[in-house]
């Protein structure tokens, strides 16, 4: 019997291993991850972090300040600047402006069809076939696109919020929305960080806030502080070029240097975005793509997603996530052959991100970070009969 047992034993863990193994085999696999799920809009938005979680964290939180002093609020939420974020501020506005105009000057060169009838793109010389048009009169169509050119707006989505003199006032009620002035997202979350721009002003304190309430406080006096001194973190700004100021470039290798350029600009947005949003709060609706940059949303009820009657057009409002303030807006991938796109074999292509598909073409190389949607290690059939073959 025990013999028996022990053999039993060496079967089971021989299994286990090997279904173990299996798995890690699997998951060690860097390539060909899913695409990014798009949510319906009759579905609300996950929350970054779930509300149990939030809950835990805000006990916990509490039961360790029992017994101890009140520690002061610590900047942004006592008004005044986080310094360190400012010349990241300054970095992110700058890398927008450059990446919008390589972006012009690119899609000269590089061509970027899109849809006549829905926002969906594609950079190549001639559209995909895939009939996955959601626009006007698409049934007629049984779901073709009808493509046409397309502008720098459709590949860098201008997501735009109000800006907000003081980002610790009152909230914007409704009747004021089309008093207030909106702008790009990504440009408000800079002033706010510290990026000052003449035609946007907004509230510098050079005191903390002295709060008087949970939500009320009054601005500490700052009669008593000298002059204030040149901020020394202020850096010289790009602008932006018209269409008209944009000159393709000439030459093959003068097009590769621009799309390296670009992918670092588009880096360079995102992840100085995402250390902006860990220091200043961004707000976005659960239901729409409205964004708000600041500790709360506005009041103003323009939502017209799924059951707004039901919120009197109320946002839901919820913590942002990067890719609600920096829409990345997948493309599919063209094949390094330069082959069109075939109908029948599109579960073997890839996805990537419009700017980096753009730059791609324009001769930068493959970033690692996009390989796993891009699907770079799978061989394309030739035709039908070998697709049906593929295990």
């Amino acid at each position: 019997m025990n013999k028996l047992t022990s053999l039993r034993r060496v079967l089971t863990l021989n299994v286990c291993q090997s279904s173990q193994r299996a798995v890690v085999i699997r998951n060690e696999h860097g390539q060909n991850a899913d695409f990014p799920r798009k949510y319906s809009k009759r579905e609300k938005k996950p929350f970054p972090i779930p509300v149990l979680e939030l809950r835990r964290r805000a006990k916990e939180r509490m039961k360790a300040a029992q017994g101890k002093p009140k520690q002061p609020m610590p900047p942004p939420k006592n008004g005044m600047l986080v310094r360190r974020l400012i010349p990241v501020a300054y970095k992110v506005y700058n890398a927008r402006i450059l990446l919008i105009n390589n972006l012009k000057r690119l899609m000269k060169v590089v061509p970027v069809k899109g849809c006549k009838y829905c926002s969906e793109i594609h950079v190549g010389s001639v559209g995909h076939p895939f009939r996955t048009c959601r626009g006007m009169s698409a049934a007629q169509r049984r779901g073709e696109h009808d493509w046409g050119s397309t502008l720098v707006e459709a590949v860098f989505l201008p997501i735009e919020a109000y800006h907000l003199e003081d980002r610790l006032g009152p909230r914007i009620p409704h009747d004021q929305r089309f008093s207030v002035p909106r702008i790009p997202a990504l440009v408000e979350l800079c002033i706010q960080a510290g990026v000052d721009l003449p035609e946007y002003p907004t509230k510098r304190r050079r005191k903390p806030i002295i709060k008087i309430g949970r939500k009320e406080f009054v601005d500490a006096n700052e009669d008593d502080l000298p002059e204030p001194e040149p901020d020394r973190f202020k850096q010289p700004l790009l602008e932006e070029l018209h269409y008209d100021e944009i000159i393709a470039p000439s030459n093959p290798e003068e097009t590769a240097a621009l799309a390296e350029e670009t992918l670092e600009a588009w880096e360079a947005v995102r992840d100085g975005a995402l250390k902006l949003m860990k220091g200043y709060a961004v707000r976005v609706c659960g239901y729409c793509p409205e964004v708000h940059v600041g500790p709360t949303g506005h009041k103003a009820r323009n939502c017209g997603a799924f059951k707004h009657q039901q919120r009197n057009g109320q946002h839901g409002w919820q913590a942002a996530v990067l890719d609600d303030l920096v829409p990345p807006r997948y493309v599919w991938h063209m094949p390094e052959s330069g082959e069109e796109l075939q109908r029948e074999l599109k579960t073997f292509y890839g996805q990537a991100p419009a700017v980096v598909e753009i730059c791609i073409q324009g001769g930068a190389k493959v970033p690692e970070k996009y390989k796993a949607t891009m699907r770079l290690d799978i061989g394309i059939p030739s035709s039908l009969k070998e697709a049906e073959m593929v295990v």
